[in-house]
């Protein structure tokens, strides 16, 4: 199970209907094609803007531009949970852009709430330890996002990005 704690930071991000529940949804989905459904996870989403998503990725990335998500793993603190206590486990947090979403949708020709949701899923297997910086480990993390996506009714959308 996940919990997701989403804060509208800037943005016109009221213009998608339903963003937190979707967000959930798609949370929820990319736990279950991990296989990671014995734990207990939360994560904070915040929904910003371009502007300040180019802050955090020149922070934190050392890339000067604005991108559609960062992820943030929280960091495994040794005794950071005591012995037979409960509660969810505090994966990270991520970050969304909304006019690179909105940008990106329109030049792809995906809908907007399915674009966000798969960088919902994108930014929950980053989360889980997921990555695709070489060959094999991005076959497996889309296999995985397309996996997810196919549970919400969403198409694959690395499809029309092959032909």
């Amino acid at each position: 199970m996940i919990t997701l704690d989403v804060m509208i930071e800037a943005g016109a991000w009221a213009s998608l209907d339903n963003a937190e529940a979707l967000a959930q949804r798609a949370a929820e989905a990319a736990v279950t094609v991990a296989d990671e459904t014995d734990e207990e996870f939360e994560v904070s989403v915040m929904l910003t803007d371009d502007d300040h998503i180019q802050e955090l990725n020149r922070t934190w990335r050392g890339k000067d531009k604005p991108t559609n998500v960062l992820s943030f793993p929280a960091p495994e603190q040794p005794g950071q949970r005591a012995p037979g206590e409960t509660g969810p486990r505090h994966l990270g947090d991520i970050a969304l852009a909304y006019e690179t979403l909105v940008r990106e949708s329109e030049d792809e020709s995906k809908e907007l709430a399915h674009h966000f949701a798969h960088l919902i899923v994108h930014g929950i297997l980053h989360l889980l330890g997921y990555d695709h910086e070489v060959e094999v480990e991005a076959e497996i993390m889309e296999a995985l996002e397309v996996k997810a996506l196919a549970t919400l009714g969403i198409a694959d959308p690395y499809r029309d990005m092959a032909a």
